[in-house]
């Protein structure tokens, strides 16, 4: 499997959680040697929480002049 195949899914990326404060709803995901951004309210299922380590896949979105992580769906692990 070619690195971009195993690291997208129908054009989605995947990822995982590197870190998430929940008291400010911010966090960060890896995918790809690459750190993307993102708010809580993001994350799909609406819970607004999200464990570090947990695999992910999002969209690459382009707000407030750079690039962060939207509509991110957790995936089972």
């Amino acid at each position: 499997m070619s690195q971009s195949s195993a690291n997208s899914l129908d054009g989605r990326l995947l990822g995982h959680v590197e870190q998430f404060d929940f008291d400010r709803g911010l966090g960060m995901i890896w995918s790809s040697g690459q750190e993307y951004l993102f708010h809580c309210a993001e994350i799909v299922d609406g819970t607004r929480d999200i464990n570090i380590g947990a695999s992910v896949s999002f969209v690459v979105a382009h707000r407030f002049g750079h690039v962060e992580a939207s509509e991110i769906e957790k995936l089972p692990n």
